[in-house]
């Protein structure tokens, strides 16, 4: 869609230096840019290569406040965000357009919201209930009296157990399994062998949580598994059964979290962390890629990156690391 620097500038509330009637369509990066482009840098020492750049305007920080330039400047506080909400901007509106096609099933106890669409050999239970403009993907699993929420898409081969709740506004990308039974099992000492342990917990996902390909999250066992608002989940992604999880977390690829885990507010969770049983990471605890955190542990400090395994303060780990190579060296 074509907007004037003007309307993009009011839209994103970035200060405008140099002509406002130009006209942009998208985003890009700057060496894919375009006389339609707008690009975005965050640091000063990129900011002449994007003006150097095809694009026809660059969103950039205060830095750029007096540079040189022979294009137009939209300047922002936060170049990076600024420019994510640019490429919403400026896509094309997709009408959304409902209708369910003639390979799905969907028996009559369903209740459809508006513009709902389903997709091709989708298969609904009895009594679901899927909110105003939401998309069903081709293929999808939908247990008996699932609810979802209005406006979600819910991608391909998507398979969600009886007992989930999903508010508005979830992304839920292809081959993700919700609300399965966790890994709970009971030893029977005299024989040997392993029992089942009920699972008959509820999972509760709330508004504008994205969820990624192929990520599983367990139904809790009594109660139930939680993920609230905001919270973004990487692909293969496990969550375990009475897991909760909080406002606006990001759990990056490969990360496992063990039964009754608990992660408050704004925790940041690095590629292939394992988080034992009963765990609790506190309010904006950054883990880093690959650590570990033993079963009941706490993880308290917000702000500070947690690293290794057992997971301590990165100063801490680093330290170690640094003893143990002179103590390497002194041995050679």
């Amino acid at each position: 869609m074509k907007r004037t620097l003007r309307e993009l500038a009011e839209q994103l509330r970035c200060r405008l230096i140099g002509e406002a009637s130009v006209m942009v369509t998208r985003v890009s990066s700057p060496r894919s840019a375009d006389a339609d482009s707008v690009v975005f840098v965050d640091d000063s020492k990129h900011l002449e290569a994007a003006l150097a750049s095809r694009a026809a305007a660059v969103i950039a920080g205060e830095f750029a406040t007096n540079a040189s330039a022979n294009k137009p400047l939209l300047i922002a506080r936060q170049p990076r965000l600024a420019f994510a909400r640019a490429a919403k901007f400026l896509a094309n509106p997709v009408t959304h357009r409902g209708g369910v096609h003639p390979t799905a099933i969907v028996p009559g106890s369903v209740d459809l919201g508006e513009s709902v669409r389903i997709g091709d050999h989708a298969v609904l239970g009895e009594k679901v209930r899927v909110g105003d403009q939401t998309t069903i993907g081709a293929g999808c699993v939908l247990g008996d009296e699932v609810q979802i929420g209005s406006h979600c898409r819910i991608d391909p081969r998507v398979a969600v157990y009886s007992g989930t709740t999903l508010g508005n506004r979830v992304v839920i990308q292809a081959g993700a399994v919700l609300g399965s039974d966790g890994f709970g099992y009971v030893h029977d000492n005299e024989t040997g062998r392993y029992e089942k342990f009920p699972q008959i917990g509820t999972l509760w996902i709330e508004d504008d949580v994205e969820i990624g390909a192929n990520s599983t999250v367990d139904r809790g066992a009594l109660d139930e598994t939680r993920i609230r608002r905001g919270t973004k989940i990487d692909n293969l992604v496990h969550v375990g059964h009475n897991c909760q999880i909080g406002c606006d977390v990001v759990i990056a690829a490969q990360t496992g979290l063990s039964g009754s885990a608990v992660v408050e507010d704004n925790v940041i969770i690095g590629g292939q962390v394992g988080i034992a049983d009963h765990v609790r990471i506190e309010n904006g605890a950054i883990l880093g890629a690959q650590s570990g955190v033993p079963t009941k542990k706490v993880i308290r400090g917000k702000g500070v990156v947690f690293w290794g395994t057992p997971a301590r303060p990165i100063r801490e780990y680093l330290r170690e690391l640094a003893f143990l190579a002179r103590v390497a060296r002194k041995g050679e």
